[in-house]
């Protein structure tokens, strides 16, 4: 668990480790909200940058019959 400091603008670095691991850029925009005491930021995609997220996801289960 890493633990970061607020500044006095309200500023927080995100420690390098975590940026490395979510693949961060410098100027990439987050979305960041309030959630169960707690804020959560996620990292906005293009939309052309999420093709392909599903790769390999099976697609073979039974649909309902009004579904089809």
């Amino acid at each position: 668990m890493e633990t970061v400091t607020l500044s006095s603008k309200y500023q927080v670095v995100i420690p390098s480790q975590i940026r490395k691991t979510l693949g961060l850029k410098p100027g990439q925009k987050m979305q960041v909200f309030p959630y169960q005491n707690r804020i959560e930021f996620i990292p906005v995609m293009r939309i052309g940058d999420s093709r392909g997220i599903f790769k390999g996801i099976n697609t073979t289960f039974e649909r309902e019959k009004d579904r089809i």
